[in-house]
């Protein structure tokens, strides 16, 4: 049969992908269970797919955010707003006709692979179930939607929420507020609660380093992207030492110190947390050890009353329409090629499902036009993909310490580096 492509997928890497196959001339149709392009970055005061709140601003900066065939327009911020950031993936869509291939309001129930290798996706469309063969899958599902739910000892009489669910500060004014997390999540949700709150809370597990949005001047994924000629080592090194520099010990903040070398886990991007911390309005806490009642009590040996608990503690890595006897990365390593090409399915392509020390976004377009090139034959996957795949695994480009969330990491420049080189080998 001809190629018949399936996405699944219209946020920012699925859109990529689309563009990128639709203008090699395949017949390509995606499934998204949003309205309108944009994924994660549809803000919605309900509970829904986004886990983006009412003044959630991307902490990656624009020029190193925006696609390498769509920039963003002039007046849009250093840090764009998730409005502006929806607004731009629209007009994406938009400008390369891409809404024409995307069945919204759709949910990918089922992907199956066939004896003849095709894939039979089931999807559910307004209660209604429906059926179709597709030569390719691209999945474009994304990672930041399935809430990483912490468990604890005793009960809490409060309420508990994933960030997820927190959508806006203004339901916590005058309560005592504990947030669970050292990310960049966490910290936004303390910085906004704090403004509200009687108090904020912040438990952290261990230290974290905190980065300012700006460094002289510059949005510091700008500013470190001078030092991008460098080895990955010796860029951790001076990004480590400036962030010292710049903000001193976490314990004048009274923060954990970091353990870990700078690069050993995902630094988070903040200029206002350490800012409230100085001015009494967030107070730093140990790692939780177990609830009673209406009280939370610290590894530390000290504890507080608090009304509601707000966990920052990542997403789950999950592809539901797929049997968890034939795929499933929720744990263990994730062996792809460029973190996309599967060594046993040649018709099976991830887009998207990697973590950069920067954006996504970028590395997704680079993947999505090396996948058109693969569609097309002009690009080969190589005979020893297994071994490239396993070789991935175990040397990534930066050690990190041993969690869920550091197993897809990508240094930003050296992964769209080496997209670019296939890429290029192709053409």
């Amino acid at each position: 049969m001809n190629k018949r492509i399936c996405v699944i997928g219209a946020g920012p890497s699925g859109i990529t992908a689309i563009k990128n196959i639709a203008e090699s001339g395949f017949n390509v149709k995606a499934f998204d269970i949003n309205s309108d392009v944009g994924g994660n970055w549809i803000y919605n005061e309900n509970e829904s797919h986004s886990s983006v709140f009412e003044t959630t601003h991307i902490i990656s900066s624009k020029s190193l955010s925006q696609f390498e065939d769509f920039h963003f327009s002039n007046n849009v911020a250093d840090y764009p707003s998730h409005d502006e950031l929806r607004q731009y993936f629209q007009s994406y869509a938009k400008n390369f006709g891409l809404y024409k291939h995307i069945q919204f309001n759709t949910l990918v129930k089922k992907c199956e692979r066939q004896e003849d290798n095709n894939w039979e996706v089931t999807t559910i469309c307004k209660n209604k179930e429906s059926v179709e063969v597709f030569s390719d899958l691209v999945v474009c599902n994304g990672h930041h939607w399935k809430p990483n739910i912490p468990n604890y000892s005793g009960n809490f009489n409060g309420s508990f929420i994933h960030s997820h669910n927190y959508k806006k500060a203004f339901p916590f004014t005058n309560k005592n507020v504990l947030v669970i997390g050292g990310g960049n999540s966490a910290c936004d949700v303390a910085v906004e609660t704090s403004r509200v709150s009687n108090k904020t809370f912040l438990s952290w597990r261990r230290g974290y380093r905190i980065i300012p949005k700006f460094f002289m001047g510059k949005p510091s994924d700008v500013f470190a992207s001078y030092m991008s000629f460098l080895p990955i080592s010796i860029r951790n090194k001076l990004a480590g030492f400036l962030a010292y520099i710049t903000n001193g010990s976490n314990s004048n903040y009274g923060l954990l110190k970091p353990k870990h070398k700078f690069g050993e886990t995902h630094p988070t991007i903040n200029s206002e947390l350490l800012y409230k911390i100085r001015h009494g309005k967030i107070f730093p806490k140990n790692d939780i050890d177990f609830f009673k009642g209406d009280y939370v009590y610290f590894k530390d040996g000290s504890n507080e009353k608090i009304d509601v608990i707000i966990a920052c503690t990542g997403f789950i890595l999950s592809h539901p329409f797929f049997k968890k006897n034939f795929i499933n990365y929720t744990k263990g390593p994730v062996p792809l090629y460029l973190k996309m090409f599967h060594p046993d399915y040649d018709n099976l392509f991830f887009i998207g499902m990697f973590q950069p020390l920067g954006c996504i976004w970028p590395g997704s377009e680079q993947q999505s036009k090396l996948l058109s090139l693969a569609l097309q034959n002009k690009w080969n996957r190589p005979k020893n993909i297994v071994d490239l795949c396993n070789k991935e695994t175990e040397n990534p480009h930066m050690k990190q310490i041993k969690t869920d969330r550091h197993r897809i990491t990508v240094d930003y420049h050296q992964f769209i580096k080496e997209l670019k080189h296939q890429i290029n080998k192709s053409i």
